[in-house]
């Protein structure tokens, strides 16, 4: 169990390890939350499962990352642009009084110390690629080319591919929850042909649509 509490920053999405990605914050709360990590430049986030991120009262998933601060920009109006890097994955033992931001005490939890299959991280590159594929001509308004460049480490791989598929939140939750890194693999290779088949049945009613 960590020594001291963690500033968490509760969202309604889910952050992987190594995913960068940017927060706007505007509440006086999390403004608070920002300068006192100065030094250590890190907090925690979780999903909410019921509730909002603003005004708290929000129910909270029990896994989550620490992320890192990689970089802010003042917006204007009060707002502040936050550019974080997910670092890794932690259980909330104890959620803790806010003061005056939502803090938890973490445990970390680590991945299974198993081997990561070549083929299956392969399978799962390529289901990816073919749902990313697919939704840009479905979506084109809402791909955007994550501009990753793919880690040879297969473990830091395998979480890039996870922050690059399109799925709803729950699922991003589901496979951030599994601790064996070719379980994770598994699912997301099932959530990438389950996406697909939705996707063609889109571009099959869209089709039917412009016949008429």
């Amino acid at each position: 169990m960590s020594t001291a509490p963690l500033p968490m920053f509760p969202l309604g999405m889910v952050i992987f390890p190594h995913q960068v990605t940017a927060l706007c914050v505007f509440e006086d709360r999390y403004k608070q939350l920002l300068a006192d990590v100065t030094t250590s430049r890190t907090f925690g986030s979780c999903l909410i499962t019921r509730g909002s991120e603003v005004g708290g009262g929000d129910e909270r998933t029990s896994v989550g990352t620490e992320v890192r601060i990689i970089g802010t920009q003042p917006l204007g109006h009060g707002q502040i642009l936050v550019v974080i890097e997910g670092q890794r994955c932690f259980s909330v033992a104890q959620w803790l009084e806010d003061a005056p931001y939502p803090r938890a005490q973490i445990t970390e939890r680590c991945c299974d110390d198993v081997m990561i299959d070549p083929d299956l991280l392969e399978l799962a590159r390529t289901s990816v690629r073919a749902l990313r594929t697919l939704q840009s001509e479905v979506e084109p308004d809402s791909v955007i080319d994550p501009n990753v460049i793919m880690a040879e480490d297969p473990w830091e791989r395998s979480w890039q591919l996870c922050s690059m598929t399109p799925m709803a939140t729950l699922d991003q939750f589901k496979v951030l929850s599994l601790s064996n890194p070719n379980d994770r693999l598994r699912l997301l290779v099932e959530i990438c042909c389950e996406r697909y088949g939705d996707y063609q049945r889109l571009l099959g009613a869209d089709d039917f649509s412009n016949r008429d």
